[in-house]
């Protein structure tokens, strides 16, 4: 008989070659270190948990549970979010990944989650006959003004630092305030992410991959950010703030970082940014529907309405697991 248990040290090597399987670029070891430093964080500590479908000593499927929080259409709402799902090789297409995701959100919905989110990617056609929707994201491709004099704007930029995450969350909860749908982000899950992000490119390459989080201060206070993953000449905007609704300051720090380096030539920078979120030094080159799907399903009648449109989704693409 089949059943759902936390994935013990005996089993955790298996889940975590599965982790190099599906793709997130590390090696065993890496990948290792990269899970128990994460779970160290505040945030994964609590709401975070690998589990395994297992028949006997058989580990027939794993899956990573998210705990989170969100807003659908001004209501608060509890989210069971699930990823990392994988087969075992020796036990493929027998369904049990499928079996382990309706249990843990069967589950969830007992325990009184109103959505689920789903990060990895499953049978469209299950998908469908499950209830799951597409949250729209939207991929963009950006250009960053520059001065012909090549220079940095007059605008105070240092490195993110821990003290900086409760301004951060403050931005954050303004800016997302006006969507039908964005999750809560409070300091812990900040800081988690930017870790994980961090962690991710610490233990790649150094020479193909690294993460710089960037602050613009007014007096000793954070008044607007970048996270960027780097890899080459690719830029990617894991997430951003500015108190400033213009979103001036996180152009000018967009600005200042490629001013470092102006014999080269500049970087090519897309990220999911807010709707409406156009800050006066940037232009949109081009928007495609993300790469990376997050679906989302109901889990209570109560949480229905209108299906959501591109405008109506705040969601970083750093906050995809």
């Amino acid at each position: 008989m089949a059943a759902i248990v936390p994935v013990e040290q005996a089993i955790l090597h298996r889940v975590l070659e599965a982790d190099c399987e599906i793709g997130n670029g590390l090696s065993r070891r890496a990948n290792g270190r990269l899970d128990a430093a994460q779970m160290k964080t505040a945030w994964a500590r609590v709401h975070q948990q690998r589990l395994a479908l297992m028949e006997g000593p058989e580990l027939l499927a794993s899956a990573t549970r998210y705990r989170m929080a969100g807003v659908f259409d001004t209501r608060p709402v509890r989210i069971c979010g699930v990823g990392a799902v994988y087969d075992d090789p020796l036990h493929r297409g027998s369904g049990h990944a499928r079996a382990l995701v309706e249990q843990l959100l069967d589950e969830a919905a007992q325990d009184g989650a109103d959505l689920a989110l789903l990060f990895s990617p499953m049978d469209p056609s299950w998908c469908e006959q499950n209830g799951f929707e597409r949250v729209p994201t939207i991929q963009v491709e950006i250009s960053v003004a520059q001065s012909p004099r090549h220079g940095a704007p007059m605008t105070l930029v240092r490195g993110g630092e821990e003290r900086d995450l409760a301004a951060i969350v403050a931005m954050g909860q303004a800016r997302a305030a006006p969507f039908r749908f964005h999750l809560e982000r409070d300091i812990d899950f900040v800081k988690h992410a930017i870790t994980r992000k961090r962690l991710l490119a610490g233990f790649g390459s150094a020479d193909t991959h690294q993460l710089q989080f960037f602050i613009a201060e007014e007096g000793i206070t954070a008044a607007a950010y970048v996270v960027v993953s780097v890899a080459g000449s690719v830029w990617t905007i894991e997430e951003c703030g500015d108190r400033d609704p213009s979103g001036a300051r996180v152009g000018a720090i967009l600005q200042a970082l490629i001013a470092r380096e102006p014999a080269e030539s500049p970087p090519s920078i897309g990220g999911w940014l807010p709707p409406g979120f156009i800050p006066p030094q940037i232009t949109i080159v081009s928007r495609k529907p993300s790469a990376e799907t997050v679906m989302m399903r109901s889990l209570k009648f109560s949480v229905v309405g209108p299906q959501l449109s591109g405008n109506d989704v705040l969601y970083w693409r750093g906050d995809t697991f």
